[in-house]
Formats: structure tokens, sequence, C-alpha cells
């Protein structure tokens, strides 16, 4: 069984989300794992991984590996974070509504980067970005496979006056500056 299948049965079997493996410099795997809804968790009753989600899954992680004889010097377990890779078409279901940042392989109007309100494409296939491009509202029509990247974007409202997904008017228009075409 290779490193990957091993790391995902393991998290998924505690009830957790796989959201990402990586493997760094200087022989660091670093898992990332999220919560899934409507699963009750020992750690408590909260929305988002909290640290104790994280320390249950490398003690089992350490335990795992070390049996399997995994190489690796350093284990990292986190949350996605409020900036969250959106790394399967399930998570782009999930989060439907809400405010992502997408980056294309390919560049379209002379540009890769998009943000906006993420919504299912009404043909049932792939999605629509909604946005702003400063002058007026656009809809970007796009597929899985055409992204290079997707990540929410971190809605920060300490004085609880927005709701949840309604960014101010400044926050849409600022997050829609043309990357002026360049390649990455």
């Amino acid at each position: 069984m290779s490193l990957n299948q091993t790391v995902e049965r393991t998290v998924t079997g505690l009830s957790y989300e796989l959201v990402d493996i990586e493997r760094a410099a200087g022989g660091l795997l670093r898992v990332t794992i999220d919560r899934i809804p409507g699963t009750v968790y020992p750690t408590g009753g909260q929305e988002f991984v909290i640290v104790e989600d994280c320390e249950v899954v490398t003690r089992q992680l350490q335990y795992v590996l070390e049996v399997e004889g995994a190489d690796y010097a350093r284990l990292e377990v986190s949350s996605p974070g409020l900036d969250r890779p959106l790394k399967t078409p399930e998570h782009y279901a999930r989060f439907l509504g809400e405010l992502v940042q997408i980056t294309l392989k390919l560049p379209f109007q002379g540009r890769k980067k998009y943000q906006g309100q993420l919504q299912a494409a009404e043909s049932g296939e792939g999605w629509t970005l909604h946005f702003n491009d400063g002058k007026a509202d656009q809809v970007l029509n796009f597929a899985f496979d055409e992204v290079r990247e997707a990540r929410l974007v971190p809605v920060l409202d300490f004085k609880g006056r927005r709701g949840k997904g309604a960014p101010a008017a400044e926050d849409t228009a600022a997050g829609n500056q043309d990357d002026g075409g360049q390649e990455e």
C-alpha cells in the first residue's frame, strides 16, 4: 500500500476528510485534514478543526506509519485554514455560494486569476464564478479540469456586521483586479 493510501485510510478511518498530502524538503510529511459536516467528534462540537483533532490524527498516523515503515522525518497535521484549498469536485459542491479565488491553467481573456461567488452551472456540467470586473457583473463558466488552483477567500468580520458569504462591495471589487495577463 502506498504512503498516500495509508494516510488516507487512517484519516478517513478517524472520520476526518483528507484535504491534502504534501512531501516537503527535509523529510517533512504535511497532512491537511478537515471535519466532515454532520459528524460528531469526541474533541467537541465545533465546525472547524481544532488542535485536539490534529493531535488525534497525528498520534494515529505516527503509529500506522511506523508499523508500515514509511519513509519520513517529521509529520505535520493541520487544518486547511481560512483560505482552504478546493481540491475535488466534492469540495466545489460543498462550498457553493462561497467567495472563492481560482487560477486557471490557461489564460481566458488575458488573465488566469478570478475571484467571485462559486455556483453550479445551470447546465449541470461544471461551475460558474459570479464576479464584478470593476465595470459590470460577469459570469465565468469553467470545468474542474481547467483550474490549476482554487481556494476559499477568507471573509473576516471582527465586528459581526456582515453575514456569511456576504462580502462588502469594496472587498469584491478589490479582489477582482486583473493580473495583467501575466503568465505564471
